[in-house]
């Protein structure tokens, strides 16, 4: 999707160009730092659930971790988004990854010394998940002003953001998979605090905000009302982006349809991966394999986007993208195990996926005001990671007690459903001809209540 008039102290109109000095810099810092956070991420998602598989046997089990580390992501989404722009995104960013590596370190070193309980390991992801979330959203919403002040568009800068994010997916689930079988999955998980650790210095040594004068001038009218005027300035800032995300009927529709998606990618990847790959694919090596090789080709989906994108109806890539990244993953899984034929269609199914998040990116910046953005930002996130814990929940009962083919074709057909379901709703129409007429309209009728 094309960026659109920004407000002034944002991106200019024609796309995002700022009109002062270039810094290269702050952008270049924030996606290696995400890089490296996100390869880190890729090492937790394949030793968690294997960590759990390999020391308990229960599919079932590692649902539940699965839903203890998503349920506080979606509460500190719902909740963040006015925190966020109170402590400042830099700030959110450091404090978030600093606790995250403190909470993961402590995985490995319990388990070493034989204090670690599967009570506190729910305990401990649930809080690596608690504070995941803001540091996302922070570094999301600086995107977008670094890009301004690298000289670039946003659509490129959200391309490029994405390009890096599927490059670590790419490196990092293989080399999870080799480490797992060669060091272990707690001692992987010494790795990924590292990165985190690294990711903290990275942004909170050259990453620093510049446009915060408004925000500031928000914080200061609402401290002079106490602590009630603060906590109620608090809940009509949080308020005033969940009713954006309400008003904006594009915004809503696209965060429906991605809530039901991300759930059933959450029961794939904390569930029915890690016990098909157990079953199937040889090993961990296999959970990387898997990954990588969709991550990699996602990369390319998300390079070509950045590059020709912009020629075609971004609702029909966006369609287009989901009918090739989702059902055929689980599907094929189901009817034809076995490694060989799992590579092939992650494949095809990694280009369909790699121009999604672009499309989105570039969306929620066109529609949503930067005044606006952390707080529908936060809100968004909250939207689609609503039903994850849900996904890894039921994913891991499902198999427990019904099978894993019958698991992954239940995944297989729902996914198929949401895919189609941009054909029939009404707001997706809007896309190409009106969107910017829908996010104007929904930002006016904000106003008017606020």
């Amino acid at each position: 999707m094309s960026s659109s008039a920004m407000p002034a102290s944002g991106p200019d109109p024609a796309g995002g160009i700022s009109a002062g000095p270039r810094d290269r810099r702050p952008l270049a810092l924030l996606l290696t730092a995400n890089v490296v956070s996100v390869a880190g991420n890729m090492l937790t998602l394949v030793a968690v659930p294997w960590f759990v598989l390999a020391t308990t046997g229960s599919p079932a089990r590692a649902g539940l971790v699965a839903f203890a580390s998503t349920v506080p992501v979606v509460l500190a989404a719902l909740l963040g988004g006015p925190l966020i722009d109170r402590l400042g995104y830099t700030v959110t960013s450091v404090v978030s990854d600093t606790v995250c590596a403190l909470a993961t370190v402590a995985v490995p070193v319990l388990h070493a010394t034989g204090h670690l309980t599967y009570g506190l390991l729910l305990v401990l992801v649930a809080v690596s998940g608690l504070f995941h979330s803001p540091g996302e959203t922070a570094r999301e919403v600086l995107m977008p002003r670094l890009a301004a002040r690298a000289g670039t568009t946003v659509a490129r800068a959200s391309s490029g953001y994405e390009g890096a994010t599927r490059g670590a997916r790419m490196l990092g689930a293989p080399l999870a998979g080799v480490l797992i079988a060669g060091i272990g999955a707690a001692n992987v998980l010494l790795l990924d605090a590292g990165t985190f650790a690294v990711s903290a210095l990275l942004i909170g040594l050259g990453v620093h905000e510049r446009t915060r004068g408004a925000v500031r001038g928000e914080r200061s009218g609402s401290a002079r009302g106490g602590r009630g005027g603060k906590l109620a300035a608090y809940r009509a800032e949080l308020a005033e982006g969940y009713r954006y995300l309400l008003r904006a009927r594009l915004l809503f529709a696209v965060v429906a349809m991605v809530m039901v998606t991300n759930a059933l990618d959450q029961a794939w990847s904390a569930v029915l991966l890690p016990v098909d790959a157990r079953e199937h694919l040889g090993g961990s090596v296999g959970v990387g394999l898997v990954s990588g090789v969709f991550a990699c080709s996602a990369l390319a989906g998300s390079l070509l986007f950045g590059v020709v994108g912009h020629r075609f109806s971004q609702r029909a890539l966006y369609i287009g993208g989901f009918l090739v990244c989702g059902f055929p993953r689980t599907a094929v899984a189901a009817l034809l195990p076995g490694l060989a034929p799992l590579l092939v269609v992650c494949a095809l199914c990694g280009l369909g996926a790699g121009v999604l998040n672009p499309i989105i990116g570039t969306e929620m910046v066109r529609l949503i005001p930067e005044r606006l953005r952390s707080r529908v930002f936060g809100a968004v996130t909250s939207g689609v990671l609503v039903a994850v814990p849900l996904g890894g929940l039921l994913g891991g009962y499902v198999v427990q007690y019904a099978g894993l083919r019958t698991g992954m074709l239940a995944v297989s057909a729902l996914y198929l459903l949401a895919t189609l379901s941009p054909l029939v709703l009404p707001a997706f129409r809007a896309w190409d001809a009106a969107g910017a007429e829908a996010a104007a309209e929904a930002q006016e009728q904000v106003g008017a209540e606020v």
